[in-house]
């Protein structure tokens, strides 16, 4: 299930996404239902949960799937399946988002889609381990969920199907299992900005810097997403379809958002700033000497000479001005 990254320390109108499951892009615009905006459910431990206008579509093909094909017996199980497993997509999100808060990152809501869940964050912890964590957070609450199912088939297995409720049921359960074994398999696929394609990028980073890392991680999955698209191609899956095309498209907005950043800390690393001194201090006479141009690192000192103001800076942001007057 994606994670969508809203990093507001260097261009909040540039969102990252970097999802498990692929998932088109869409910022919750309100409670009223249609199909561009998203329902409301409630609040998880502080986060907003959403579902998309576009997730009716998927209940709604499978019902009338059942209807036109007859199939009305079972018509009921296959559309709880479908509302169990977003349900467990869901967990899978905050999954992440519980991991993220552990690095002091903040999940800003978490939106269900017909093909996946999207957890927005506010950003992404550049240093590899804490990223192979986030990422792996989601798949791991899947693990546990299918292996909780598994030995609760094992301990009631046999009573279970001595009725036909019963036997109902341990099927109901089975593909539960089933379907969360294919959610860990299907997300761990290093097809970038999947979560697996997340924890391939983090592992590349280990031995390079963080943009070759995702050119590297943006290739793999391109070639992951074209082969994700001819299988759906040759099988007749529209839906493998639309998930080859988003994984690639998410795949290169991620890749094109690491470059901007990469290129920005490379600007604000060699900002250039005139100064009527030679490099005085704050405490020093600043309209003794001549102009001269001072090359400063981001920690540090700014004179203004039009505001006549000294801005200390640290971690790229102010902390305190003096005025010279």
């Amino acid at each position: 299930m994606p994670i969508f990254v809203r990093n507001a320390s260097w261009d909040t109108n540039n969102p990252l996404i970097s999802p498990a499951i692929p998932c088109l892009h869409a910022r919750p615009v309100g409670e009223r239902f249609d199909m561009f905006s998203s329902l409301r459910l409630g609040r998880v431990f502080g986060i907003d949960l959403f579902i998309h206008g576009t997730f009716w579509l998927l209940p709604a093909f499978i019902f009338f799937s059942g209807v036109m094909s007859g199939n009305t017996a079972g018509l009921a199980m296959d559309l709880a399946i479908v509302f169990v497993l977003f349900g467990c997509v869901a967990l899978h999100e905050l999954g992440h988002a519980f991991a993220a808060r552990g690095y002091g990152v903040r999940t800003r809501d978490i939106t269900l889609y017909p093909i996946g869940g999207v957890a927005r964050l506010e950003r992404m912890p550049e240093k590899p381990g804490p990223e192979i964590v986030i990422a792996l957070a989601g798949p791991a609450v899947n693990v546990v969920i299918a292996a909780a199912i598994f030995a609760a088939l094992v301990a009631f297995g046999p009573i279970l199907v001595m009725t036909d409720p019963g036997m109902a049921c341990a099927e109901f359960l089975s593909h539960i299992l089933l379907l969360n074994v294919v959610l860990v398999l299907f997300n761990l696929i290093p097809a970038f900005p999947m979560d697996g394609g997340r924890v391939f990028r983090a592992t590349m980073n280990l031995f390079t810097d963080r943009l070759t890392a995702t050119k590297i991680a943006a290739t793999v999955g391109a070639i992951a997403a074209l082969g994700i698209g001819l299988y759906g191609l040759f099988t007749g899956s529209l839906m493998m379809m639309v998930l080859a095309g988003v994984v690639f498209m998410l795949g290169q907005a991620e890749l094109a958002g690491t470059q901007a950043r990469e290129d920005w800390k490379s600007r604000w690393n060699q900002r250039v700033y005139t100064t009527p001194f030679g490099g005085a201090t704050p405490s020093q006479d600043p309209f003794s000497g001549t102009s001269v141009r001072v090359v400063r690192r981001p920690d540090g000192w700014e004179w203004d000479p039009v505001s006549r103001i000294w801005t200390e800076w640290r971690g790229g942001l102010p902390v305190r001005k003096l005025s010279a007057d």
